[in-house]
């Protein structure tokens, strides 16, 4: 672990001190005196099981975990991530967890050559590097090549143009410029809300031969390079071989050539390259200037746009097959609703070493774990059945967690409370948030319990969080980490926690233990502060005799969609139907919390009493099932979300029903009677699947 992990003038050090042994032995000592005489379930020994588990948090021991998971790069499917499978299976089993692996069998994607060069007018060719530089020799270290999973390999050869983020309004510029990309190989820079498979299969729209992509973070400070950003090109989430179910060793699977198959890859291919060899190639580009908001908005030392005398040739080779893949999953049985489930979830492999993706978060969990083995022993036991849960090739393309949710759909749909997801537990200063909305409250009130430690005086997370952007949370409308598939397939609940964001190592072979306690975490107090938020969400969910779900807040966040869209859309086109559902979503919803507090203020000792909570308990958790549609978003019909899930309107900015933006953006090619209709289509649709969030929330027949 590193040589120092005190923070100055904190009162922590990895050693405490006699006088702090001494009073954490007398706490303990009150605390045994007190579980030993408050009923299971009492209020109040409910909460110095809480303290308990905030005042067992351990900086040292989260910096040893992480030290571990990232002595060596361990990339999904490749022999040295069984080395990490093991390291997390054990120390589960080793807290007395019962603890077992789900193997998939799944497709996955691996680079075996490229290479990228650039003929000059006078026969020179250059050779451009490909790697990191400024770290020890790939074979030595084990890293692979950068590269994007699931590219098709090919040979392209072509004249170069600049894309800017290659976003549709980029060509559109382009176009205004009169630069054509058809036949050539297009140099796009990260960044403008796109994923990576986007933009390829826009490129690949446009005319273009190939895509070479770089990202502009500044990873040449003190002793690093510059980082490759690696990443995944293919659309959607889940094994491609088996959409919709489980990807068992000998289950059925689709074949590679299959259409539903090869639509979720790009058709041309691309690579990732790092900074200077970019720059290397945008010098290098003739054609008008590049717009001054292109020049101005990163650091390149951008100039033209395209194309130059200057000509490159591109070669990726690439292979696809299946590999096993391991999830890893611990229990903790509830002792009164085994049969209702908390999840709490990580990814475990990493493109590279994975210090900050994912592995603080990684780190994170099973000190979480570890805290909760503690509680155990003092005589806690959850109310409800907690599930900890370490998912495999996220990196792919959540494919792990998608394979496991697809598995046990109807056990999710039944029992499941909600998903707590942690992917990047710490990229840098700041608390960050998301969640679906009835969690909102819950959110605000844990942050309130947990110090802050990136404050100059003692502060709360809440607060330092209000002073930085309100507490304002984020909605989980993207498909870029595990709670994907819990909450836009399965309608689970669901939050996504961490501190930072846009780190300068994402992807890349700097992601180290190195560089975490150098630059976002040196003292791992900010790991300390996730683990208490996402901790105290796990006791909470598990514990507290009502769900603590407010769905007010997500009746207040459906009207405040509602009125955007009234805001874009055209007059002719009626929301009365979305107007009328979410009226009657919000009267259910204070049905529910008028239930909740008389309930609450009841004495929890008779039978009758703990069926009526059952029954509101069962109202709240599966209220969130009711904004599935079988049918699924059109185009992308896995997910089944009507308010949460991807859209390809991306230049809309409306980040909620996604079937309505869509339907907009295909109405300017339709006739005004025909786009009409398919808006008015997919405003039904969300109006009945509220209408059903209402009905499940009642839990009532209509």
């Amino acid at each position: 672990m590193p040589p120092n992990l005190t923070k100055p003038n904190s009162g922590f050090t990895s050693k405490p001190s006699p006088l702090c042994t001494f009073v954490s032995l007398i706490f303990l000592l009150i605390i045994g005196f007190y579980t030993l005489h408050y009923p299971p379930g009492n209020p109040k020994k409910v909460l110095l099981f809480q303290q308990i588990f905030l005042s067992s948090a351990s900086n040292s021991t989260i910096a040893s975990y992480l030290r571990s998971l990232t002595s060596h790069p361990h990339l999904a499917g490749t022999k040295p991530s069984l080395e990490t499978i093991h390291y997390v299976k054990t120390h589960f089993q080793n807290l007395g967890l019962e603890t077992h692996t789900v193997p998939f069998q799944t497709l996955l994607s691996y680079p075996v050559h490229a290479s990228v060069l650039m003929h000059f007018g006078n026969g020179t060719v250059l050779n451009l590097p490909l790697n990191e530089m400024g770290i020890p020799s790939y074979p030595s270290s084990g890293l692979i090549q950068p590269y994007h999973a699931f590219s098709p390999s090919g040979t392209v050869h072509g004249k170069v143009v600049f894309a800017n983020h290659g976003r549709e309004d980029d060509y559109r510029t382009l176009g205004l410029m009169g630069v054509n990309v058809n036949g050539c190989i297009v140099v796009i820079r990260k960044g403008g809300g796109l994923s990576r498979g986007a933009v390829v299969k826009i490129a690949e729209k446009k005319g273009a031969l190939g895509v070479l992509m770089y990202a502009e973070g500044d990873v040449s400070k003190g002793s690093f390079g510059s980082g490759v950003e690696r990443g995944t090109v293919m659309e959607g989430v889940g094994d491609p071989l088996t959409p919709g179910w489980g990807a068992d060793e000998d289950g059925e699977r689709l074949k590679l050539e299959d259409k539903k198959v090869l639509q979720r890859f790009p058709g041309i291919p691309s690579l990732p390259l790092p900074f200077e060899s970019a720059q290397l190639i945008l010098d290098s580009l003739g054609g008008p200037l590049a717009p001054q908001e292109w020049r101005d908005s990163g650091r390149s030392n951008l100039s033209h746009v395209g194309s130059g005398l200057v000509m490159v040739n591109f070669t990726y080779q690439g292979e696809k097959k299946l590999a096993t893949i391991y999830n890893v999953v611990a229990v903790i049985r509830g002792l009164e609703e085994p049969d209702r489930y908390v999840l709490m979830g990580n990814h475990r492999d990493a493109w590279t070493y994975g210090a900050v993706d994912p592995n603080s978060g990684t780190a994170t969990l099973l000190d979480i774990a570890r805290r909760y083995a503690l509680l155990m022993r003092k005589g806690w036991n959850p109310r409800r059945t907690i599930i900890f849960c370490s998912w495999d090739a996220e990196e792919f393309g959540m494919i792990g967690s998608t394979e496991w949710v697809e598995q046990n759909l109807v056990n999710l749909g039944a029992k499941a409370v909600a998903y707590l997801n942690v992917d990047c537990a710490v990229q840098g200063p700041g608390f960050f948030a998301g969640a679906t909305p009835q969690l909102d409250n819950l959110i605000l009130e844990v942050t309130k319990k947990v110090q802050d430690q990136d404050s100059e005086v003692v502060a709360t997370i809440y607060e330092k969080w209000k002073t930085m952007n309100g507490n304002n949370i984020q909605r989980l409308s993207g498909v870029d980490s595990d709670f994907a598939p819990f909450l836009q397939h399965a309608g689970v609940p669901s939050v996504d926690i961490y501190y930072g964001r846009d780190f300068p190592v994402y992807h890349t072979a700097f992601d180290s233990f190195n560089w975490m306690i150098n630059n976002a975490d040196p003292f791992f107090w900010r790991h300390v502060a996730v683990a208490g938020v996402w901790g105290l969400l796990g006791l909470h969910l598990a514990d507290d005799p009502v769900l603590p779900f407010d769905y007010l807040s997500y009746a207040k966040q459906l009207q405040e969609y509602k009125d955007a869209y009234s805001r874009v859309l055209d007059g002719n086109i009626s929301l009365t139907p979305l107007a009328a559902s979410i009226q009657e979503f919000t009267s259910a919803a204070k049905q529910a919390n008028e239930e909740t507090k008389k309930l609450m203020e009841q004495e929890f000792t008779n039978d009758l009493l703990a069926l009526k909570i059952r029954a509101l308990n069962d109202g709240l958790m599966l209220a969130e099932r009711g904004f599935l549609d079988t049918d699924g978003i059109k185009g992308r019909e896995w997910f089944k979300h009507l308010i949460y899930g991807p859209r390809s309107n991306y230049e809309s900015g409306l980040e909620f029903f996604p079937g309505i933006s869509d339907a907009m953006a295909e109405s300017k090619n339709m006739s005004q009677k025909d786009g009409h209709a398919a808006i008015k289509h997919e405003i039904w649709r969300v109006a009945r699947a509220i209408q059903r969030a209402a009905a499940a929330l009642k839990g009532e027949l209509v």
